[in-house]
């Protein structure tokens, strides 16, 4: 039966507790009802036993034995229909826990559902479709309207409104235009674009969310057992009870009629149903959960070691100021016109910051000519017939007469003079400090920063946001040895970051968060924790989930506990007979799994 899945285990049952019926009641063959459901029984409460020696031998125990002593209670002192009853409770269980955990789990099935198979692949000027995975970086690809981004990439004609809501959980439209980026799963409007691909199906953005939803649905045995910490107790009690109540009416009966409410079906359900409801809650806000353990980590963290670039800041250089030589005839609006002109055919990596800055103060860039890109140093162009040169000070100013800026800047000569100037800052996330508050109030009371940037810039954006412990000019291996310098009494520690260079952290951390909206591969996939939308506040989100979800898991065992209880006391007195009992068990576990899916649709998110 080990090799059968829980729902046909239960159809098994009732199909053995039917012919049972039949022979008993129709036939009038008690006997042969008897022996089958015991038959029957004792092979389910071997199995049982076989699993908890196993459970043992790898150092788990739980509340197994109960179930086993009340099967095995029952059938020794002839109340063979109560076994039948608890055996349907058993198994039916069993399946209902699958059943919720699949309803729980809609959400993050939702990706794995809109897989795209197929990309409409630009050759010698025909349009040929080809499995995504076929697709090879650099091929240009067509995504006609409706349909999903098979594969990361960058739009090179047509512009449309995009839907990430599947990857960002952002409900508003994306624009995007030549230049900009695109990540698989996304759904295009209206419009055809042709997007030049720039990751391979397997690298691609959807791609890893997938993996990532795989790997959260194959990880409930991690913590489907939250009640096995109640475990030796309560069963304890139970036995002690059931040996009172035997010892106290001198009937063996009545310990069966105690094992049998006292059956820890409700404790073992309410935890994985709270836990599964509790992940995909984190689903539904943007938040990737890989297995049930990290929310229990989550719900007590003490800890937040959160690195800089694109963590706290965002990421994204933006033009700070323009600055214009003093002894130059051009105006900031015309500097800035020239160098954005001539950015606009440039692969440098400020460019996109320049040219959208200079879209934003409504400056209309005019054509480039005789565009040259020097690796390493900068750009020429002629634009409005000025000769420009944009880049690197001693390319730009070779003599060195200028001094160089303390920012990140690029420098702009037009026709052999110096011009200027055009400086860029990483801004920190607005939602940042709110963050660090919000995780204050829940617990998280030690935050650090763990960054490779020098410590001027570092110390400055940790005082905005509120963080007092800085540890600056951290290569990966000092960001390991900063979080396993952490005192024990301050575990457990999550550590957030968006870099590769931060994967090794995330390993070493109780829990390691991604950034993953823009996503970096080998972070997400050694993070447990992926956090979808690009908000820093979705940190203070999931650890909210987490409380919510552990105190809900908790509820749920600690009243199925408590009915069994009160029902052990009333089964003492000989009052609840076995048959009985085990129909009270279903309602025990009704409330305890209704109790539990409460983590789901708990508070407004």
């Amino acid at each position: 039966m080990q090799k059968l899945s829980n729902k046909q285990k239960l159809w098994l049952i009732i199909i053995i507790a039917t012919v049972a019926v039949i022979l008993q009641y129709v036939c009038g063959y008690p006997l042969l009802a008897q022996i089958l459901v015991t038959v029957i029984g004792a092979v389910v409460a071997l199995s049982m036993f076989i699993g908890m020696i196993k459970s043992i031998r790898t150092g788990d125990y739980g509340v197994d034995l109960l179930a086993i002593l009340a099967v095995v209670a029952t059938l020794a002192v002839s109340e063979y229909w109560a076994a039948m009853v608890i055996l349907v409770m058993l198994t039916g269980g069993d399946a209902l826990e699958d059943y919720a955990a699949k309803k729980a789990n809609t959400e993050l099935k939702v990706l794995l559902d809109n897989t795209p198979q197929t990309a409409h692949v630009v050759k010698d000027g025909t349009t040929i479709d080809v499995g995504v995975k076929e697709v090879p970086v650099g091929a240009q690809i067509i995504v006609k309207p409706g349909e999903i981004i098979p594969l990361d990439g960058k739009v090179i004609t047509g512009q449309s409104d995009l839907d990430e809501s599947s990857l960002t959980g952002e409900s508003r439209p994306v624009s995007k235009i030549p230049g900009d980026d695109v990540m698989s799963g996304s759904v295009n409007g209206s419009n055809s674009i042709t997007i030049k691909v720039t990751k391979l199906a397997k690298d691609s953005q959807y791609q890893q969310l997938v993996k990532l939803v795989k790997t959260a649905e194959s990880s409930p045995a991690h913590f489907v057992r939250l009640a096995d910490h109640y475990a030796i107790p309560f069963t304890i009690v139970a036995i002690v009870i059931a040996l009172i109540a035997w010892w106290w009416s001198g009937n063996p009966v009545r310990i069966a009629e105690v094992l049998v409410v006292a059956s820890p079906c409700p404790l073992i359900l309410a935890a994985p149903i709270a836990m599964v409801s509790g992940m995909s809650r984190a689903s539904r806000n943007g938040i990737v959960v890989k297995t049930g353990t990290v929310l229990e980590k989550l719900a007590n963290a003490k800890t937040g070691a959160f690195d800089k670039t694109g963590t706290i800041t965002n990421g994204q250089l933006e033009v700070g100021q323009v600055i214009v030589a003093p002894n130059t005839n051009f105006t900031n609006e015309e500097v800035l016109k020239l160098a954005a002109s001539a950015e606009s055919e440039s692969s440098h990596i400020l460019a996109r910051s320049l040219i959208n800055y200079a879209k934003k103060q409504s400056i209309k860039l005019s054509p480039v000519k005789e565009l040259q890109e020097l690796t390493g140093k900068g750009i020429t162009a002629k634009v409005n017939g000025h000769q420009l040169k944009i880049g690197k000070l001693t390319f730009v100013d070779p003599v060195g007469e200028q001094e160089l800026l303390p920012y990140t800047a690029i420098y702009i000569a037009i026709d052999g003079q110096y011009a200027g100037a055009v400086t860029f800052v990483d801004h920190i996330r607005p939602e940042a400090r709110r963050t660090m508050n919000e995780l204050r109030k829940m617990g998280v009371t030690n935050l650090m920063m763990l960054t490779g940037d020098q410590a001027s810039f570092a110390n400055e954006v940790a005082k905005q946001v509120g963080i007092s412990d800085v540890k600056t000019n951290l290569l990966p291996q000092g960001k390991i040895a900063a979080l396993k310098a952490i005192p024990l009494d301050q575990h457990p520690v999550f550590m957030v970051g968006d870099g590769v260079n931060d994967a090794p952290s995330f390993v070493t951390a109780d829990v390691g968060i991604a950034m993953g909206a823009h996503g970096a591969t080998a972070a997400s996939e050694s993070a447990s924790v992926v956090i979808i939308r690009d908000d820093l506040s979705r940190i203070a989100k999931i650890v909210e989930i987490s409380q919510d979800t552990i105190r809900i898991a908790k509820q749920a065992v600690l009243i199925g506990i408590a009915i069994c209880t009160i029902l052990m006391l009333i089964a003492c007195t000989g009052i609840l007979p076995a048959f009985v009992g085990a129909m009270f068990q279903e309602v025990i576990d009704t409330v305890s799994i209704l109790w539990a899916l409460k983590a789901r649709k708990i508070r407004l998110d």
